[in-house]
C-alpha cells in the first residue's frame, strides 16, 4: 500500500510519525492531510540509504529543494557527489539529478546511493537525450519513456517531475497568445518539439493511467511540471500556463484517488504583483496540493544575483501558501553551477523559506529567532553562530574580525545593549 492507501485506510505509518515529531506536530495531522492530498511524503523503499525524510504541504516548513547534475559540456561525477554532499550539509530538504551528460545511470544511481534525502529526476530528459543519440528528440519512443520512468523508479528515485500538462491544445494556446521566450522548460521543449513534428498527443498526457501504475508500484510522488511556466515575467499568468494548471489539477485529483502522491510545480518567472494570485489559483483548482516554485524570479535583468531575485519572490510565494522552493543559484542562465554555488543557493533559498515561515506561524521558525534575540542581547557569540542559518560563515567573519573584546567590530565599546544595559537595569536572559 502506498502512504496515501495507508492514510485512507487510517494507519500511521513510520514514516508519517517520523515526519510528525520533525514538524512537532500530530501523526494523525499527517495522515490526515496525506489521505486528502494536501500533504506528501516522497519515499521511495528502493532508495536503501535515504534515512532523512520530509514531508511537503499543508501546515508544515517550507521545503527546499536544491538542483544537481552534469551537462553535455561538463560530465563529471565527482563534482556531482562534492554537490550532493554539500547540498546535505547545508540542509536542502531534497535534491533533484537534471544530469544530461555523460552515463546518466551510472549518475543517478550513484547519487541515489549517497544521499541521505529524497532524490528527485526528470525522466523525459534521459528519454530524449537517448533518442537524440540515435536520430534526434523526435525519435523518441513513447514505449522508451516508460521504460525510462519504471527504471529511474526501481533504482529507488522518491519524486519525479512529469509533464503531463503539455497538450496539444494548451500548445496552440501559447501559440495564438503569443510570448516573448516561448517555452524555458526543457521537458516542455522536448515534449513540445516532439509532439509537433510527429502531430500526436502528448504520451505522458494520453497514457496517464500507465504513468499511475508504474508510481504506485513504487509509491513514487508526482511532481507534475510547469512545462509552459513562463520563461519571463512578461509572459507570466498567461492563457497556456493557466489551461496547464487546471489539466494539471485534474491529473491530480485523478492520483489521489488511485493512492498516487501528487506535487504542483510552478511559474519560475513572475512580477511580485501577480505572485499571490498564481498561489490562490493553484491551490484551488488544485484542490489544495503541494506546490513546488523555481523561484519564482521578480525580475529577469540579475544574472549573477539570480538567486536573491529568486529569494524574493520565494518569500513572497511561501508566505502566500507555496509550500516547497527549488533553488536558484548565482549561476542561474550562465553556466552549470559550482560546489560553492550550490552552497550558496541553497542558504540563500533556507533564508526565505525561514522568513515565510515566521509568517505563517510556524512556532520552530518563530522560536529560532527569539533564541537569536536572547544570545545577542546576552553578546553570547557563540550562541549566536550554533543558532545562524549558515553557522560556519558567521563563525569565519567573527573570526577574520580579530576583536579582543566581547563585543563586534562595527560598535566596539558603543555597543548599543551594553550601553544601556546597566541603566535599563534589565536581568541577563538565559537562553
Amino acid at each position: 500500500m502506498t502512504q496515501i492507501d495507508e492514510a485512507k485506510a487510517g494507519n500511521i505509518t513510520n514514516e508519517m510519525k517520523v515526519t510528525a515529531n520533525q514538524e512537532g506536530l500530530g501523526p494523525e495531522n499527517i495522515r490526515e492531510h496525506l489521505a486528502d492530498g494536501s500533504i506528501v511524503i516522497p519515499y521511495n523503499r528502493k532508495h536503501k540509504s535515504l534515512n532523512k525524510l520530509s514531508a511537503i504541504g499543508k501546515g508544515l516548513r517550507t521545503k527546499v529543494n536544491a538542483n544537481i547534475g552534469t551537462s553535455p559540456e561538463h560530465a563529471v561525477l565527482k563534482e556531482e557527489l562534492e554537490k550532493l554532499k554539500t547540498a546535505m550539509d547545508a540542509k536542502a530538504d531534497t535534491i533533484m539529478d537534471l544530469s544530461t551528460g555523460g552515463n546518466i545511470d551510472r549518475i543517478r544511481r550513484a547519487i541515489l546511493e549517497n544521499s541521505l534525502i529524497p532524490v528527485g529526476t526528470v525522466p523525459i530528459y534521459q528519454a530524449a537525450i537517448e533518442a537524440s543519440s540515435r536520430k534526434g528528440i523526435v525519435s523518441m519512443d513513447e514505449e522508451e519513456i516508460f521504460e525510462v520512468i519504471e527504471k529511474q523508479a526501481e533504482d529507488g528515485v522518491d519524486f519525479m517531475t512529469i509533464h503531463c500538462g503539455v497538450t496539444m491544445q494548451s500548445i496552440e494556446r501559447l501559440k495564438n497568445q503569443g510570448r516573448i521566450l516561448d517555452i524555458v522548460s526543457r521537458g516542455g521543449a522536448f515534449l513540445t518539439t516532439w509532439m509537433l513534428h510527429n502531430n500526436k498527443e502528448n504520451p505522458l498526457f494520453e497514457n496517464y493511467d500507465r504513468l499511475l501504475k508504474i508510481a504506485k508500484k513504487y509509491d513514487v510522488t508526482l511532481s507534475l511540471g510547469d512545462g509552459l511556466r513562463p520563461g519571463c515575467i512578461a509572459d507570466a499568468t498567461d492563457r497556456s500556463q493557466i489551461q496547464e494548471t487546471i489539466i494539471l489539477g485534474e491529473l491530480a485529483q485523478k492520483a489521489l484517488k488511485e493512492g498516487v502522491q501528487v506535487i504542483i510545480e510552478g511559474p519560475g518567472h513572475m512580477p511580485i504583483n501577480q505572485i499571490e494570485a498564481n498561489i490562490l489559483l493553484e491551490k484551488k483548482i488544485c484542490n489544495n496540493a503541494p506546490f513546488y516554485v523555481l523561484g519564482p524570479l521578480v525580475t529577469d535583468i540579475a544574472p549573477g544575483y539570480d538567486h536573491i531575485a529568486a529569494a524574493i519572490g520565494g518569500t513572497i510565494a511561501a508566505y502566500c501558501g507555496a509550500d516547497f522552493l527549488c533553488y536558484l543559484t548565482p549561476s542561474e542562465h550562465l553556466r552549470l553551477p559550482t560546489v560553492e554555488d550550490v552552497r550558496e543557493g541553497i542558504i540563500i533559498t533556507r533564508i526565505a523559506a525561514h522568513a515565510a515561515d515566521i509568517s505563517k506561524g510556524i512556532k520552530e521558525a518563530i522560536n529560532q529567532d527569539i533564541e537569536m534575540a536572547r544570545a545577542r542581547k546576552n553578546l553570547n557569540w557563540e550562541r549566536q553562530i550554533n543558532l545562524a542559518i549558515d553557522p560556519a560563515k558567521a563563525k569565519r567573519m567573527r573570526e577574520e574580525s580579530k576583536i579582543t573584546s566581547n563585543k563586534c567590530t562595527m560598535c566596539g565599546k558603543y555597543c548599543a545593549i551594553d550601553v544601556l544595559k546597566k541603566y535599563l537595569n534589565t536581568d541577563k536572559i538565559s537562553c
